[in-house]
């Protein structure tokens, strides 16, 4: 049997035009390579999984000209630390005291240290003179997840770049073209529901791409294997509810919430996707406020449509009302009560529109 790779490993990029929604980031570190504006010290800060250490690691070794053989020989001059593990004074002193000697080969010798925030106050205090005025052939890149927790002293006398999180669609186009790669069949739905689960961190849409992957028999990520797998509820779920509210079926709201708890979702996840979903519904109502939905272009055509149905007064009240709930879930003993009187205010929320409405223009005339 072959050994597995995880993507996140196999797809790692090798290069800044393989870096998936960073390209403030890639242009800049590449400009300044190229001009030779690169500073001594740069300081990596964003989320998780979004390519702060595989930047690092492209800026090593272009700035050593790595490629081919040559690149097993420069890799030695590229030393990484994780601060997790090595946040003690004298693994600095340690690190300082290899500093001191200039690369056998190549130009340059590069430190890559991993959560820095991680240092302790003695080694932060320990690393200060050399971090700000390293020798010539020293580059050193700090990478964080916490960039509140690193001292300012250590920000002063670094260049900062700051990584966003990725977009959903990059993430989903990406996610696509390595499904190609790999002869792997997909749905859009899927890849999409993949993409917002991991929350703008590539990393983690990878781990979930090669799970469900490997949960199909086929080699296939199909949108009901993805639902069924993350333990996610369908949008279908709260197409149907919207619809029971509209026409004002109560007991078909509660006994679908009945079945979705019997399914062992979490009421308090069921009134946040609902929320989200009352949300996707009044950007349908203005053409300008569409492009805000995180949805594949099939299910952006649903929301539009049971858009058409609803009305502005009755959106902005259900998701007022939800997110009073949402607020008030926690603080609740019964729970599942709590849930079911928010589904049948919303079933007549309607009827209290429209006798409001009445008495307004009763009042009028």
């Amino acid at each position: 049997m072959e050994n597995f790779v995880v993507s996140a490993r196999k797809y790692r990029p090798k290069g800044f035009e393989e870096v998936v929604g960073q390209a403030h980031i890639t242009t800049t570190l590449q400009n300044a390579i190229e001009n030779d504006h690169l500073a001594q010290a740069l300081l990596f800060c964003g989320p998780r999984g979004v390519g702060k250490t595989t930047c690092a690691r492209i800026v090593a070794k272009m700035i050593n000209d790595a490629e081919g053989e040559d690149a097993i020989d420069l890799s030695l001059n590229i030393f990484e630390l994780d601060a997790a593990s090595n946040n003690s004074v004298d693994d600095i002193r340690n690190l300082i005291d290899q500093v001191r000697y200039p690369p056998q080969s190549g130009k340059y010798k590069i430190y890559i240290i991993d959560e820095v925030h991680m240092l302790s106050q003695q080694a932060f205090n320990a690393f200060l003179k050399t971090l700000e005025e390293p020798p010539s052939y020293a580059i050193f890149i700090l990478a964080t997840t916490e960039k509140h927790k690193v001292l300012p002293t250590i920000l002063s006398r670094c260049q900062i770049y700051d990584f966003n999180r990725i977009q959903v669609a990059d993430i989903a186009n990406h996610l696509l073209k390595i499904a190609e790669t790999e002869k792997i069949k997909t749905e859009e739905e899927a890849l999409h529901l993949i993409a917002q689960k991991s929350d703008g961190a590539l990393r983690d849409a990878l781990s979930l791409f090669d799970l469900i992957v490997t949960f199909s028999s086929e080699a296939a990520v199909t949108y009901a294997d993805t639902v069924s797998n993350l333990h996610i509820l369908d949008y279908d779920v709260y197409f149907k509810l919207i619809g029971y509210f509209v026409e004002k079926n109560q007991s078909e709201a509660l006994l679908l919430f009945d079945e979705i708890l019997k399914n062992g979702f979490d009421g308090h996840e069921f009134i946040v996707g609902l929320a989200n979903h009352f949300r996707n519904l009044m950007m349908c109502k203005d053409k300008a406020t569409t492009q805000l939905l995180d949805v594949p272009s099939s299910v952006q055509t649903k929301y539009a449509e049971q858009a058409n149905n609803c009305s502005l007064s009755f959106l902005m009240n259900g998701l007022n009302l939800l997110s009073r709930y949402d607020f008030e879930y926690k603080s609740r003993k019964n729970q599942r009560l709590h849930v079911e009187i928010a589904l049948m205010k919303l079933t007549h929320l309607n009827a209290l529109i429209n006798v409001a409405q009445l008495e307004a223009s009763t009042e009028k005339k």
